[in-house]
């Protein structure tokens, strides 16, 4: 079942079931991957439907990090639940450590010595993790290995 549908049938199911943060993200999650439909000009793929959650995931994130730092801890409660609602339709998240063993590989495969090969490993990278990884947690362990 592709993501779209799961999103649909789980939409019926909040309905059903009242719960309306659930129903609430999934709305607006269905109007992300609609605008993003409309943007490409053709039917999402999973791959598209993980990018804009990957997006939105991370938009979370740092609104979390922001009503932290603003002492709003009822926004943070809101959404916390969110985003737990939203990585249920992403695939799970590489750990630490087989991030860095793919790293390593791809710095081997390119022979990256310096961060001006930062650009060619992060490419790389990025194919093999795209939606189980952050970005800017992928770019801080390249520079460290780099550096």
């Amino acid at each position: 079942m592709s993501i779209v549908d799961r999103l649909n049938e789980d939409m019926k199911a909040a309905l059903k079931s009242g719960d309306k943060v659930r129903l609430n993200t999934i709305r607006w999650l269905r109007a992300r991957l609609k605008d993003a439909q409309i943007e490409l000009g053709r039917e999402l793929t999973d791959e598209d439907a993980i990018s804009v959650l990957s997006n939105a995931a991370k938009k979370h994130r740092e609104s979390i990090q922001m009503y932290k730092q603003g002492g709003r801890d009822d926004l943070v409660a809101q959404e916390s639940a969110e985003l737990a609602i939203i990585q249920q339709y992403l695939p799970e998240q590489l750990s630490q450590e087989d991030l860095e063993k793919i790293i390593t590989e791809v710095i081997q495969e390119v022979n990256a010595t310096s961060l001006k090969d930062m650009g060619k490993v992060m490419g790389k990278v990025m194919q093999q993790v795209r939606g189980r990884a952050d970005g800017k947690q992928v770019q801080q362990i390249v520079r460290n290995r780099l550096q």
